[in-house]
């Protein structure tokens, strides 16, 4: 059916390119273009026997004109960004130049300031419309799925959803004291952020990890889990019409708080530049390359994810509480794509977004989040390709 240029090569784009292959009726060809085509040349030749024609390139995502020449050279109906969310305008700028659609799963974050919001692409809007070009916006898990999951509950369960709660955890055991699941700059960014929530029109910031709840997930267990700011809180606010609150809560292991504030304390999670030995460090940048590489935790991670959400809102004129959720197994993930159940759930999502703008199933030009489309093709999709979703129409809520 198609050919989509597939920009980056870690963890997540490993799992999506797996994805793609299973998918080789819509997805007949795929160009795997990164900083290091190594590592494409290496994930080409793991994927010797698939019916997907897989090309390989180097690109620079951070330079327009090298994705324009690669965009040019290779015809793509979609470009699928899976680089890091400092390259989103970037990559933005090169489809609208060259009139090709665009998917991603993380909203753009300058490099000097850890503020991630949608302002940015959102401004992008009218260009798009006029060039006739579709814009997916943060089609993975969470930002992602957890925004299908929103569509899905107001359209089928719900005259009007008042509150949501997104509930984010790992039950994975790494081994390691300390190692984050995704790239530890972006994670630990996002981690000693303020926290935010939205609530009666406005957001409400907290002091980073100040908020703990409990939970007791299926498949996992009791965890303590925290308050983040979460990029879909603001598209969600903007696309879920009577919503009064909605929080972001994600788990994390005591161990990981430790090391965590230990080098917060010894300003090792710092992003701005220190001189060390006559040359300008960034110490996280520093500290993401002392720490294991996110892609080889795969085959040491055991234990399962629980994500989803918890809707609270009115139905023909009762009060109603739902909650959609995955299960997702590391090991399983392992054995199928060779990856963690954090890059499964990432990667899983972006192929399914980057086919249905492909398929024009969703497709309307301009720039979208996912909860701006119709759910059920998506929710298909998840069942079909690896991410079965279930319900709980009595959950426990979070107080």
């Amino acid at each position: 059916m198609g050919k989509a240029l597939i920009i980056g090569c870690g963890g997540v784009a490993s799992v999506t390119i797996h994805k793609c292959c299973q998918n080789s009726d819509v997805f007949q060809e795929i160009m795997i273009a990164s900083r290091t085509r190594d590592k494409c040349d290496a994930l080409k030749a793991k994927l010797k026997g698939s019916r997907t024609i897989i090309h390989t390139a180097q690109v620079d995502a951070d330079d327009t004109h090298q994705v324009i020449s690669l965009i040019e050279q290779f015809k793509p109906d979609v470009v699928l960004n899976l680089a890091l969310p400092y390259q989103d305008l970037t990559i933005m700028d090169a489809c609208l130049a060259t009139r090709t659609s665009y998917v991603d799963t993380a909203n753009y974050e300058p490099r000097d300031t850890a503020k991630f919001e949608y302002k940015w692409q959102w401004a992008y809007q009218d260009r798009f419309r006029e060039a006739g070009i579709c814009a997916l916006l943060g089609s993975g898990f969470d930002p992602g799925v957890t925004g299908v999951f929103s569509a899905y509950a107001l359209k089928h369960h719900f005259d009007e959803i008042h509150k949501i709660d997104i509930l984010d955890a790992n039950g994975g055991d790494h081994g390691y004291p300390f190692a984050t699941n995704f790239n530890p700059e972006i994670n630990i960014r996002e981690v000693t952020a303020n926290g935010s929530f939205w609530e009666n029109g406005r957001w409400v910031e907290t002091e980073p990890m100040a908020i703990k709840r409990g939970y007791d997930f299926e498949g996992i267990g009791k965890r303590d889990m925290y308050l983040l700011h979460h990029e879909e809180i603001e598209s969600l606010a903007e696309n879920i019409p009577g919503i009064k609150r909605i929080r972001f809560f994600m788990t994390f292991g005591q161990s990981y708080l430790t090391h965590l504030k230990c080098l917060e304390n010894v300003g090792m999670t710092s992003i701005k530049p220190v001189c060390f030995q006559g040359q300008d460090i960034i110490p996280l940048q520093f500290l993401k390359a002392v720490l294991p590489d996110p892609a080889s935790l795969g085959p040491r991670t055991v234990g399962k994810t629980n994500i989803g959400c918890i809707f609270q809102g009115i139905k023909e004129g009762k009060e109603k509480k739902y909650r959609l959720f995955n299960i997702c197994d590391h090991q399983e993930s392992y054995r199928e794509v060779g990856s963690q159940a954090i890059s499964y759930t990432t990667g899983v999502p972006a192929m399914i977004g980057a086919m249905l703008v492909m398929n024009k199933t969703w497709f309307r030009p301009g720039v979208y989040n996912v909860e701006e489309f119709d759910p059920d093709p998506f929710m298909d999709a998840l069942n079909r390709w690896g991410l079965p979703w279930q319900e709980d129409f009595n959950p426990v809520m979070v107080d």
